[in-house]
C-alpha cells in the first residue's frame, strides 16, 4: 500500500455510505467525538429520508444522498441528490479521504469498488463485498494504491495483533463467535423461534439482518472468507471458536506457537475509531475490561448440528468461484423472510441449500458478472420460497 502520508493529528474529511443503519449512526458519534480530527463531508442513505434530513442537519456534509428514494429534502448548506447517479458520487466523493462502506448486502461491493477506483481508502464495515467480489475489491485496492481498513470487529482484532500490516506472517487466525442470541435454545426447539427472540443478541447491538447471521452463523462463514481475502489465509489456517463473553475479539497464532489476542468491551465504535484514527489510538470513551470482575474465559468448538448455515458456508469458501456470490443472495432472500413472519428459522438454513444445489457457477471476473449471478440467485430463492410458504 502507499506510505502512510497524512499528519497526525490532521482533518480527515469522511464519507459515510449507509449513515442512517447501525454502524453509520455509530461513526457519526466517533465523528461528532473528535470535530477537530473528523468532518463527515457526504453522508448517503437508502431510504431513512426523515434521519437522514436531520444528520444532515446536525453534520452539515457537502453531499447528502438518499439511494432508492425521489424525495425533495431541503438544507441550507447542504446538496442533496436522489438515487443512483447520487449513491456513487457518495462513493467516491472526490472530497473524502476516506469512505465507510456500512451499507450491508450485495450493495456494499457496488460502494467498495466506486471507491477504490477513484482511490480512496475503504473503511470496510460491509461482509459481503469481500464475500462475493473480494478479488475483484484487492485487486482494485492494488492497481489504485488505496487501503482497506478493517472495521468488522474480528477483522479489526486480526489487523491489530498483526501490527496493521495485513501481508504480515502468521500460522493461524483464530476468529471469536458469541453463539449468536439461540445459542442456548434446545435444538429441538429452534423451528418455533421467532424474530423477536432471534434479534435479542447477548452481547451486541446491530442491525436486524446481522443479528440474524450472527444466530445462524451465516455471519461468522463470511468472516472466514473475509480472513482468506484480507489476511490471504487458506481455509486450512482459519479456526472459529463459540466465545460467549465476546471480549476476545479474534487471535493470531505465529510460526514460533505465540497467540496473540486483541480484546476490549463489545462496542463497534472502537473499530470503527481506529479505522478513522490509525495509526493513531484516540479515547472511545468506553469502559475499560474489569478483568477480576470477568472471571473465566470460556471458547468452545462450533456445533455444526446448532449452525447448519456455518456449514454451508465454509462448503462455499472451500468452492470459492460465485458459490459465495450464490450463498450471500440465498442468504438475504431467506432472512428477510423469516424477519417479516413468513418462515421457520430453520428453513433459513434449507432455503439456502436448496439455492444452493440448484444454482449453476457463474462468472466472478466483472461486478457485471457477479449482478448477473445474484439477481439469478435471488429470483431461484424466491422460486423455493414460494414453495416453502405454500
Amino acid at each position: 500500500g502507499r506510505a502512510y502520508n497524512r499528519k497526525r493529528g490532521s482533518m480527515k474529511n469522511i464519507s459515510v455510505i449507509g449513515s442512517t443503519g447501525s454502524i453509520g449512526r455509530q461513526a457519526l458519534e466517533v465523528i461528532g467525538r473528535y470535530p477537530d480530527r473528523f468532518r463527515a463531508v457526504a453522508l448517503c442513505a437508502n431510504e431513512s429520508a426523515e434521519l437522514l434530513a436531520a444528520q444532515a442537519g446536525a453534520f452539515r456534509p457537502e453531499l447528502a444522498v438518499l439511494r432508492s428514494a425521489d424525495k425533495n429534502i431541503s438544507l441550507p448548506g447542504v446538496r442533496f441528490a436522489c438515487g443512483e447517479e447520487g449513491f456513487e458520487e457518495a462513493c467516491a466523493y472526490l472530497a473524502a479521504d476516506i469512505v465507510l462502506v456500512a451499507v450491508s448486502g450485495f450493495a456494499g461491493l457496488k460502494a467498495a469498488l466506486c471507491a477504490l477506483a477513484a482511490g480512496k481508502d475503504v473503511a470496510l464495515a460491509n461482509k459481503e463485498s469481500l464475500v462475493v467480489g473480494g478479488g475483484l475489491v484487492l485487486s482494485l485496492a492494488e492497481k489504485k494504491g488505496a487501503r482497506i481498513l478493517p472495521v468488522d470487529s474480528e477483522h479489526s482484532a486480526v489487523w491489530q495483533c498483526l501490527h496493521f500490516d495485513r501481508k504480515a506472517p502468521f500460522s493461524r487466525i483464530l476468529l471469536t463467535a458469541s453463539g449468536g442470541a439461540l445459542r442456548d435454545v434446545p435444538i429441538e426447539k429452534l423451528p418455533c423461534v421467532t424474530a423477536k427472540q432471534a434479534l435479542c443478541h447477548p452481547n451486541w447491538k446491530m442491525g436486524a439482518k446481522i443479528t440474524i447471521d450472527c444466530a445462524t452463523m451465516l455471519n461468522k462463514g463470511f468472516e472466514v472468507m473475509e480472513a482468506m481475502h484480507l489476511y490471504g489465509a487458506k481455509l486450512s489456517q482459519i479456526e472459529v471458536l463459540v466465545h460467549r463473553e465476546s471480549v476476545v475479539h479474534s487471535m493470531v497464532e505465529f510460526a514460533d506457537g505465540a497467540v496473540l489476542a486483541q480484546m476490549g468491551v463489545p462496542s463497534m465504535e472502537l473499530p470503527i475509531q481506529l479505522a478513522f484514527t490509525w495509526p493513531e489510538r484516540l479515547s472511545c470513551d468506553l469502559p475499560p475490561v474489569d478483568f477480576a470482575k470477568l472471571g473465566a474465559l470460556h471458547f468452545e468448538e462450533v456445533d455444526k448440528k446448532r449452525y447448519p448455515c456455518f456449514s454451508l458456508a465454509l462448503s462455499c469458501a472451500e468452492k470459492g468461484g460465485t458459490y459465495p456470490c450464490i450463498l450471500n443472495a440465498a442468504g438475504e432472500v431467506a432472512v428477510q423472510a423469516f424477519l417479516r413472519g413468513q418462515i421457520k428459522y430453520t428453513q433459513i438454513a434449507e432455503i439456502i441449500e436448496s439455492t444452493l444445489s440448484q444454482s449453476p457457477e457463474g462468472s466472478a471476473e466483472s461486478y457485471a458478472a457477479l449482478a448477473e449471478t445474484d439477481s439469478l440467485a435471488r429470483a431461484r430463492a424466491q422460486t423455493i420460497l414460494k414453495g416453502a410458504i405454500a
